[in-house]
């Protein structure tokens, strides 16, 4: 019963369900084994000695999604606000010591008010527990939190260290310093919600991954989730039953990159129409739009989709895009799950903002990812692969195993207008000459057989083959050994 029958109606009055009753819809029916129930706090200062609730505010233990093991904690706000004590944190911790030993995944459900005032550094300390084995953990199993409820100061760094974080619409807000602290400090007045809500996090920070109006919503699309992922760093990505043909030919796609260069397409209907039975679980979509991230099936094995948007920035590569695409890169390649990249890009971003913003060392982040992982890559070229970009979106020479083109590709240093205004200077003043210099580098360089004729392109398609050519190629690197060369780890450019 948590904190009582009056504080669960209270909990429900918010349109919140209680630990006990998210880890129902969570787990399959019937799976949950619970692990120290009986546990209490140890406090007796400011007369905690008299305040004692069995679990301590916590639900840990272990079940099954769709049959596949998992280890689950359940933070309870009913019982001291699901504040952290030394002891609540020890109940944590042998959930994620035992994930790593068995080798299966981390589930939190996060609702707490945070440290527990009460035990002072105890309540530090036990945090401190809990962040270390997220990153002892980080790599081996994987690791999901779903923020339902407050989650302040030190809270949020657990959250932060793992590889998903989902949040509820209204309900759960995520900051380091409240909106009371920030009116005393920087006279700045912001709600609760425009401070740390799902918008915020899921369209301008970054923190949250993707959002849901509810908890049973939130809790249905975690199982979904689940699916796709592997249990652990070996243990290879799930297969499903497909009802899918592999082979399935989708004429559509030869009239889906419009004739005019310049007007956009929308890359989801690419995605989904290459993936089983057009599902696609998108990773940071409202964050970023101008990159698709996420995973789909190929021959019913997860695989993960990176792929340029060009309805949203002309799917030009930035700061933001950089950042978010090669985090998924690298928990792909930690996790060894194939990944498809789609590519449409004319280029990085320009401008001061960008510039001024670190562009330089955000798209390093993207190049080091690609050029770091050992997953099988293949890359389908779609249209533009302009520049720095086309070198980003892990092209051939960033060991790409199979790289294919579609005939509306252009790969080049830039666009033939702005090449050609460098190259022939002299003819600037002579519309005609200059249409005729235009015509000759797209023959020349705009074309993919440029590409092709280098090997740098393994094979022009045709766009309505594009699903069975990506499944025969990761049928192909089904068996695929590479490693790097070894190090007690890399630098990457944060």
């Amino acid at each position: 019963m948590g904190g009582g029958q009056k504080r669960i109606d209270a909990q429900h009055g918010k349109g919140k369900l209680t630990a006990r009753e998210r880890l129902e819809l969570l787990l399959d029916p019937g799976s949950f084994e619970e692990f120290d129930m009986f546990v209490k706090h140890r406090a007796t200062d400011f007369g905690m000695d008299k305040t004692h609730y069995a679990g301590d505010g916590v639900v840990t233990g272990w079940g099954t999604i769709n049959g596949r093991k998992t280890f689950v904690f359940a933070q309870d706000f009913t019982v001291f606000g699901g504040s952290l004590s030394k002891t609540h944190a020890q109940k944590i911790c042998k959930i994620q010591e035992m994930a790593m030993k068995h080798g299966a995944p981390i589930i939190g459900l996060q609702d707490s008010g945070g440290a527990r005032i009460q035990e002072g550094v105890e309540a530090l300390a036990g945090y401190t527990d809990v962040f270390q084995n997220n990153i002892l953990a980080s790599g081996v199993v994987p690791q999901i939190s779903v923020i339902m409820g407050p989650s302040a100061g030190g809270a949020v760094y657990s959250p932060a260290l793992t590889d998903f974080v989902f949040m509820v619409r209204d309900s759960s807000y995520m900051f380091l310093t409240g909106p009371d602290v920030l009116k005393t400090v920087t006279n700045e007045i912001v709600t609760a919600e425009e401070l740390g809500g799902a918008k915020t996090h899921t369209t301008k920070s970054s923190v949250a991954d993707g959002a849901y109006d509810n908890d049973m919503e939130a809790l249905a699309e975690i199982r979904r989730l689940f699916d796709f992922l592997p249990l652990n760093n070996r243990a290879g990505t799930p297969v499903r039953p497909v009802f899918d043909d592999h082979d399935r030919i989708d004429e559509s796609l030869d009239t889906l990159v419009p004739e005019n260069p310049n007007i956009p397409y929308d890359m989801h209907e690419l995605v989904r129409k290459v993936a089983d039975e057009g599902d696609f679980f998108e990773i940071q979509r409202d964050f970023a739009k101008n990159i698709l991230t996420g995973f789909v099936r190929m021959e019913g094995q997860t695989v993960g989709v990176v792929a340029n948007q060009p309805m949203v920035l002309a799917g030009c590569l930035d700061s933001d895009a950089s950042r978010k695409a090669a985090r998924f890169v690298r928990f792909c390649d930690a996790f060894d799950i194939p990944i498809l990249t789609l590519v449409d890009v004319p280029g990085f971003l320009p401008g001061t903002s960008q510039e001024f913003g670190g562009v330089i060392k955000h798209g390093a982040k993207l190049l080091y990812a690609y050029g770091e992982a050992t997953v099988p890559k293949v890359t389908v070229i779609t249209r533009k692969a302009y520049g720095g970009a086309y070198c980003v979106m892990a092209p051939k020479h960033l060991r790409g195993d199979i790289n294919y083109a579609w005939p509306t590709a252009q790969i080049a240093v830039m666009g033939a207008k702005g090449a050609v205004e460098i190259l022939h200077r002299k003819d600037l003043g002579d519309p005609d000459k200059i249409a005729v210099h235009v015509a000759d580098y797209e023959d020349k360089f705009l074309s993919p057989f440029r590409a092709a004729e280098l090997g740098y392109i393994d094979e022009v398609i045709k766009p309505q083959s594009t699903r069975r050519r990506v499944c025969r190629a990761f049928a192909l690197l089904e068996d695929k050994q590479l490693s790097n060369p070894w190090k007690k780890h890399d630098n990457l450019p944060l």
